[in-house]
């Protein structure tokens, strides 16, 4: 049987709701998740909050795969793409439910939640976001 990790367990709701965190102090926002602002250091003691980031947003870059890595052998060829979300926020992830030769730079997608993998014989499946053309 398959163990999910307590890391994974604490990114599930980022992970699922796309919810990172945003400083009170200096105003920046990040994902994955941060318990205290780089930026501010100690100034962000207790000033960093959760932060529901926009689910919608630009290809910044991408790349089409089309060789076998050990993942997604049933779904080759398929995109990955660096996004820029509304926010300013970065956030990597496959582009789904799109024609491979039409995907850009610019191009506006949105985040949904998306099968990601499966584990082993328990079959238990994770979960997450992927970008779909809006």
């Amino acid at each position: 049987m398959a163990m999910v990790s307590a890391k994974e367990w604490r990114e599930i709701p980022g992970r699922y709701n796309l919810v990172g965190t945003k400083c009170e102090n200096c105003g920046k926002i990040f994902f994955p998740s941060r318990a205290f602002c780089p930026y501010c250091r100690r100034a962000s003691i207790g000033k960093v909050v959760p932060f529901n980031l926009k689910r919608s947003g630009e290809v910044y870059s991408f790349s089409v795969i089309h060789e076998y890595s050990g993942f997604n052998e049933r779904m080759m060829p398929y995109a990955v793409a660096m996004i820029k979300n509304d926010d300013g926020v970065m956030l990597e992830g496959q582009l789904v439910d799109v024609d491979l030769s039409k995907i850009e730079i610019g191009m506006r997608v949105r985040a949904v939640l998306r099968k990601l993998d499966e584990d082993g014989e328990a079959g238990v499946i994770h979960y997450g976001y992927k970008f779909v053309p809006e």
